[in-house]
């Protein structure tokens, strides 16, 4: 948006000009300096996370301007699910994690208003077709016995738990550190048939490398999380706030406990084997607002 200015000759629209019109539009020039300093030294979150809206990608959705930071969410189906809403009072963007069983199509997400009521805003989920790969295995390696039937509900239960952290503070900033250095071994998003049976894709980024190698932070994050799981083996969470999670599976040491808080870079854990693996390497999930979605988007390259 650019003001006018009546003079002979129209003098040039410059950031600040722009910036003050509206902020004088929406009555904001009372605000606090504190305030309006922090409106002009802080930009929007801008591209981290990469804007790619297919499944298992993130959509970055504008709400405008607005004095205060706006309220949005979701609904998944078994409840209304809130988003990570970042920005300052010039543009508020709120990031969708779009599940992997997002069906391609209209959606939409829910936006409380000023006034106590609520507007609907709808975006687009576009078809992706990610890779398969088809396995003929021992049948004991599909079926699960029982017993490790059991043991799976029990931990999916309390996984959902962990899943649903919500906390403050919000996260500064979304550009991410890779945990640890290795080639990428399996690709976000590849399903795999077992014997003709489908199993659900993989949900996260797998890095190879050496049993032992160091896990790191790649945001500051506090442990929400560690235990020995089926599948999963030693894995530990990260709540990086706002509903960004992060997840670590595999490892053969976890080095840090629930509640401890750890800066980007920071230790966890090392590399390993542990759970339903077939070889060394980190599993790296990310997910924001209970959706698994694609590491890499996070990162720089």
């Amino acid at each position: 948006m650019s003001t006018r200015h009546f003079h002979p000759t129209p003098a040039p629209s410059t950031p600040f000009t722009r910036r003050s019109a509206l902020l004088a539009a929406m009555g904001l020039l009372a605000l606090p300096a504190s305030r309006l300093a922090a409106a002009a030294t802080h930009p929007p979150s801008g591209v981290w996370p990469k804007a790619l809206q297919v499944p298992g990608g993130v959509a970055r959705l504008s709400l405008g301007p607005a004095a205060a930071r706006p309220v949005a969410h979701l609904h998944d189906g078994h409840g209304d699910v809130p988003l990570l809403v970042l920005g300052d009072v010039i543009e508020w963007t709120a990031l969708v994690g779009i599940a992997l069983s997002a069906t391609p199509g209209e959606a939409s997400i829910t936006v409380k208003t000023a006034g106590g009521g609520q507007r609907e805003l709808a975006y687009t989920i576009a078809p992706k077709r990610y890779s398969e790969q088809r396995l003929t295995v021992a049948p004991g390696a599909v079926d699960l016995s029982p017993e490790d039937e059991a043991r799976y509900e029990r931990e999916r239960a309390h996984q959902e738990l962990v899943m649903a952290t919500f906390s403050q503070p919000l996260p500064q900033a979304l550009r991410m550190r890779v945990p640890v250095p290795g080639r990428r071994s399996s690709s976000f998003g590849l399903r795999r048939v077992f014997n003709g049976q489908s199993r659900n894709p993989h949900s996260g980024m797998d890095i190879a490398a050496a049993t032992g190698t160091p896990v790191v932070a790649p945001l500051p994050g506090r442990v929400i999380d560690t235990g020995d799981y089926f599948f999963n083996g030693s894995t530990v969470w990260l709540d990086h706030g706002g509903g960004l999670l992060t997840m670590y599976c595999h490892l053969s040491a976890i080095d840090v406990k629930t509640g401890d808080l750890l800066m980007t870079g920071e230790h966890l854990g090392a590399v390993g084997a542990t759970g339903r693996v077939t070889g060394p390497h980190l599993h790296w999930g990310v997910m924001l607002n209970r959706a698994m979605v694609d590491p890499a988007l996070f990162l720089a390259a």
